[in-house]
């Protein structure tokens, strides 16, 4: 035990010492040490600079009382809505178009608070019945949704294609939900097919519809056929360079600064690693290539689709600038005259009418009669005008032209008298659309690369003409170099429901000729993989078909390669023209009918068609319909019945094109 005695002090010198350094550091802390900024408080913004989601709200600021949805992947949907509001004045109204990812969609039950409001939908179906993607919270909400449309007014357009198994799935089931909740349906539903003559069934449902509205309204026709501008030019002539875009399809400099998440409003610059020709012989181009994502963070699955941002041809491009005797490289915004509206621009402003031509605007399609009617006052040869006329119109005589000849640079050739300003144009072209290829690799052996497998398009028309398809063209140009330039390709990726059997063990069948061949390079690839981890991987089989053997037979070697190793069950292959009578897919089903009635009846087979939806999907489909009879005893109707149960379960699955 320690005892203190009354002579030592309390504290040592080294006490003294450490407390006053303390001490010292302690006051130096309190006065000199940093003061910690308070965080800004952020005052809520005002509706100028924020988006307003109560479509209700800006219709009674801006006097509105007709609103038009759309749901597009494409542009068409979105581009038959602003007609559709643009036609509201005609008859005394005012009308807007509305993305509904963009507005609060419940307050739909709030439309009677506006007089002689009306809302229409413009609902195009993608893939195998499934809504837009900017439609998809819209449709889950109307499917978990239990709201009131009591005293809602409302049609529906449908855009669709006939070959599709769900034809006109989206706007059907909008137009027959709306009813179930309450709100009434002031015109039938129209139909568009994309397989027969889209514009024209959007026209004649048009001619009829507004006529029904102006007698559920009690309102005439004002009778104002005048064009409206939509957007006013401005014409920059000092502007930094630094401010102008260049192609970018969403922020400004995005192509040189590149941030993920990469999507359809921020696309990847992929450089193309790979480009190769897949055909040994023949006219046609059939190519392989390859998109390095090293370092984008971008994940995909078999049977994904890659989208693709494509360029239009220079040399349309500059010929658009002569024949319209214009300065393509003169600096221009195009402002939407409704300061209300969300949409400022038609495409990316400020920019150049090279890069809009180039970039942002579908100057290789033919132009939509109501392209044409606005276009047609700028012809001053009488005559011309009368034709331009006559085009737009849904009349016999009108549609005696061949619409898929003639693309606004052949009108404008063919036409003279008709020059229109360059501005007014670039406002009423479409915007040019990013193209989707089913992906033909599989991110398990590739997870750096995403391959493509497509047909060059390029035909001759009647008038001697020659049509390049877009998109495969441009891809075509693009080799990889070692200069130190390598060629890039905008693209993101966009999920798709065409996906191999949770369980590895289930069989598979695939249909896919020509290019349909691509998501089940994926496929095969992956089943390859799972079976060198040591899974148990069912039956893999394969019906393939070409023209002819030592032409066309895409990816030969590597699919020979999976058979001889195991990978691929059974590959079979139809060589269409290498005899006297044609064969093809569907009749080498039929001629395995017992295997394949096995492998779908017995062992759970998941069964995948790739590639033409016109003819090729519909003849297989009917095989399967005929097997299921034959070796099912079934009738035809049970047949149906028996593909269509497997289509629910998800065991018949399809991606195909028209």
């Amino acid at each position: 035990m320690t005892v203190f005695t009354r002579d030592e002090p309390f504290f040592s010198n080294l006490d003294i010492l450490l407390f006053s350094l303390i001490a010292g550091l302690l006051v130096y802390w309190l006065v000199f040490r940093k003061k910690v900024e308070p965080i800004p408080e952020f005052k809520k913004l005002d509706a100028q600079t924020t988006r307003e989601t109560s479509f209700i709200d800006k219709m009674k600021k801006t006097g509105k009382n007709i609103v038009v949805f759309y749901g597009s992947q494409t542009g068409t949907a979105e581009e038959f809505s602003n007609r559709l509001s643009k036609d509201a004045h005609r008859y005394g109204m005012k009308g807007m178009s509305a993305d509904p990812e963009e507005y609060d969609m419940s307050e739909l039950s709030r439309l009677p608070e506006i007089e002689n409001s009306l809302a229409i939908f413009c609902m195009a179906t993608y893939g195998e019945g499934d809504p837009t993607d900017n439609s998809q919270d819209f449709y889950d909400w109307l499917q978990e949704g239990d709201a009131d449309f009591t005293g809602v007014k409302y049609t529906v357009f449908s855009l669709g294609n006939k070959t599709y198994e769900h034809y006109n799935a989206m706007g059907k089931y909008v137009d027959k939900r709306l009813a179930e909740l309450g709100a009434q349906r002031i015109f039938d539903l129209g139909m568009g097919d994309d397989d027969g003559n889209l514009e024209e069934d959007f026209v004649s449902w048009r001619e009829q519809f507004w006529p029904a509205v102006c007698e559920h309204f009690g309102v005439e026709a004002t009778g104002e056929e005048s064009s409206i501008r939509q957007y006013e030019l401005k014409v920059h002539s000092d502007l930094n360079m630094n401010k102008i875009y260049t192609g970018e399809v969403g922020r400004l400099k995005s192509f040189e600064n590149q941030k993920p998440p990469f999507d359809s409003k921020n696309p990847f610059l992929a450089p193309v690693s790979v480009n190769r020709k897949l055909n040994k012989a023949g006219d046609r181009h059939l190519m392989h290539l390859e998109l390095d994502i090293t370092g984008s963070k971008i994940r995909y699955e078999s049977g994904d689709h890659v989208a693709v941002y494509p360029i239009n041809d220079s040399v349309i491009v500059n010929r658009i600038g002569e024949v319209l005797g214009v300065d393509l490289d003169t600096v221009i915004s195009l402002n939407n005259l409704d300061e209300e509206s969300n949409k400022k621009h038609p495409f990316p402003c400020p920019s150049t009418y090279r890069t809009a031509l180039t970039h942002y605007l579908d100057i290789t399609n033919p132009p939509r009669t109501n392209v044409l009617y606005e276009l047609a006052q700028y012809a001053t040869e009488p005559k011309e005008q009368e034709n331009m006329r006559k085009m737009a119109s849904s009349s016999p005589e009108g549609k005696v032209r061949s619409p898929a000849l003639l693309n606004i640079l052949a009108i404008l050739e063919d036409l003279p008298s008709l020059r229109p300003p360059i501005d007014h144009l670039c406002e009423l072209l479409p915007r040019l659309q990013a193209r989707y290829y089913s992906i033909a690799s599989s991110s398990k052996v590739h997870p750096n690369s995403i391959h493509i497998c497509a047909v060059v398009v390029e035909y001759e028309t009647k008038t001697g003409r020659v049509n390049k398809g877009v998109t495969t063209n441009w891809l075509k140009s693009k080799m990889p170099t070692d200069n130190g330039h390598k060629a890039t390709v905008p693209m993101y990726i966009r999920k798709s429901q065409f996906r191999l059997p949770f369980k590895s063990t289930n069989p598979v069948i695939m249909v896919g000729p020509g290019t349909g061949i691509a998501p089940f390079m994926g496929f095969v690839q992956e089943r390859g993989w799972l079976k060198e981890q040591g899974k148990e991987v069912g039956e893999t089989v394969l019906y393939y078909g070409c023209r002819h053997k030592n032409e066309d037979f895409l990816y030969q070697e590597e699919l020979e390669e999976f058979e001889k190793t195991g990978v691929l069950t059974a590959l079979n292959v139809a060589f269409s023209r290498d005899q006297a009578e044609k064969v093809y897919v569907q009749h080498l089903l039929k001629k395995s009918k017992e295997a394949v009635w096995r492998l779908v009846h017995t062992d759970n087979a998941h069964i995948y068609i790739c590639g033409d939806a016109r003819n090729m999907a519909r003849d297989v489909q009917n095989a399967f319909y005929e097997i299921a009879e034959e070796l099912g005893g079934l009738s035809r109707a049970q047949a149906v019945d028996y593909i269509k149960k497997l289509m629910t379960k998800g065991r018949y699955s399809q991606d195909v094109w028209s």
